[in-house]
């Protein structure tokens, strides 16, 4: 049921809007319109009374005989305003009407008219009792032309009922407009829903399937908006969960291989040691076994901690500028021992004197000790390895090459797989972590450099990788 709410609080919202509309309309909407339309009104009778209010003929004599002339005048305007006109002496008598049936041989009083109290130009109600039903009224003095002195006034009286049935009409628009503004919302919720609702809903289901752990589900948005892309992100996450998790369990899976082959030697050779199944003049042979086992364990978790810290985003590199054909010098001089063991020669061709390159030297140090050691290991007796530097398109390319067992073409791409070991090597070097060129690759990527392979099976292999020239 929570799945809807967030649609049904949309719905909700969209008929509270509506009703809230309504009612605004009908009151606040009716109560501007009709002050408007008073007001307005108002103005115009006023302005209508001013001006028969300066008429010459009034304005010298307020009796009805004299006024008759003007009679036929008023009752035009009075059909034409929609309102009852009258011209009132000084006292309050009406002495000449629009008003059907009127007489001036018999004035009407106006009982408590005081125009002093007038206040506004015009006020709404039933005109001092003489009305059965509201009008909008409206007071203009006449005055003598000369003296200035007030003689009397005209009063126009407009029907509230006509003002209230303007009102209507003009409200009645304004409903139908509301109405049809309501309706054309109602396609912006149905368009909401299918383009916030819907996708959100899916990439709820989503998130619920990744949860509990099934990172191989794919949410089925491919819009080009905001949900498209954030379901695309969720999509790469699950992947990118996915693979991390398979290689996770590959990882440990390895790492508990290479572990466990050592610890059984050395727990087997020690107890046998210890109890005496291998005899005294037998147990240095057995000895050197076990610390080979070790040393190869050591090796085997100083890899897993240097990969551990290639892997820190927030490790800072010490860049810097340096001469990479010393930094090849040096490495190479640290395998003379093991490449004298075997006659194996190591030919450096290095351009220049000085080579200086922008890097991690204690990084570029690794990769080199790496990739030579592995040259090393697969190499014949007697035979080159080749260390090249060159110069070209301001970068600078280091080439390791070695004329051993080389490396099929159907294992390269998976040399760069952390724990993968050819199997030519388990004969030779037990020694192996299958990490070296994993940590190869980690420092070059570092670097936002490129490292390559090429390698002929029983010919020999080339890494070659560049790095940054220093300006």
């Amino acid at each position: 049921m929570y799945k809807h709410t967030l649609f049904i609080k949309f719905i909700l919202a969209y008929l509270i809007f509506g009703i809230l509309g309504f009612l605004l309309i009908a009151t606040v909407g009716s109560q501007m319109v009709e002050k408007r339309l008073e007001f307005s009104i108002g103005e115009d009778l006023y302005r209508e009374a001013t001006a028969i209010s300066e008429d010459s003929l009034v304005q010298s004599n307020t009796s009805a005989s004299n006024l008759l002339s003007l009679k036929h005048y008023l009752e035009a305007l009075s059909e034409y305003q929609t309102s009852d006109i009258w011209i009132l002496n000084k006292q309050g008598q009406r002495v000449l009407s629009t008003e059907e049936g009127f007489s001036y041989y018999d004035p009407i009083t106006i009982d408590g008219f005081d125009p002093t109290k007038w206040g506004s130009y015009y006020r709404t109600g039933n005109f001092y009792g003489f009305f059965d039903e509201d009008r909008l009224s409206v007071l203009a003095p006449i005055t003598d032309g000369s003296t200035l002195t007030i003689r009397g006034y005209v009063a126009m009286h407009y029907p509230m009922s006509e003002l209230y049935y303007q009102r209507e009409l003009f409200l009645s628009i304004s409903y139908i407009l509301f109405l049809l503004l309501f309706l054309l919302s109602l396609s912006i919720l149905l368009l909401f829903r299918k383009i916030v609702y819907t996708p959100l809903k899916k990439i709820t289901e989503g998130t619920n399937e990744f949860a509990a752990g099934h990172l191989d589900y794919q949410i089925p948005i491919s819009s080009n908006d905001e949900m498209g892309a954030l379901a695309a992100s969720l999509n790469y996450m699950s992947d990118v969960l996915n693979q991390s998790g398979e290689y996770q369990r590959n990882f440990i899976a390895n790492i508990s291989h290479d572990f466990r082959s050592p610890l059984t030697s050395i727990k087997g050779y020690v107890e046998a040691i210890a109890d005496g199944t291998i005899p005294v003049e037998m147990q240095g042979r057995y000895l050197e076994i076990v610390s080979r086992e070790v040393e190869r364990l050591e090796k085997l978790t100083s890899s897993l901690l240097t990969l551990n810290n290639l892997e820190v985003k927030s490790r800072i590199m010490n860049i810097r500028p340096f001469d990479i054909n010393k930094v090849i010098k040096n490495t190479a001089a640290s395998f003379e021992g093991s490449c004298r063991a075997r006659k194996i020669l190591i030919e450096l061709i290095l351009t220049g004197e000085q080579l200086s390159v922008t890097a991690d030297m204690e990084q570029i140090q690794q990769v080199l000790y790496n990739l030579l050691d592995n040259a090393i290991k697969f190499s014949n007796d007697n035979s080159t390895i080749t260390i090249e530097t060159t110069e070209k398109n301001g970068k600078i390319f280091v080439s390791v090459k070695d004329h051993g067992c080389g490396i099929p073409k159907e294992i390269l791409p998976k040399i760069w797989e952390r724990f993968y070991k050819q199997d030519s090597s388990r004969g030779k070097d037990r020694k192996g972590t299958g990490l070296g060129l994993s940590i190869v690759k980690e420092i070059i990527s570092s670097h936002n450099q490129n490292i390559n392979v090429i390698s002929t099976e029983g010919v020999g292999t080339e890494f070659l990788f560049t790095l940054e020239k220093t300006k």
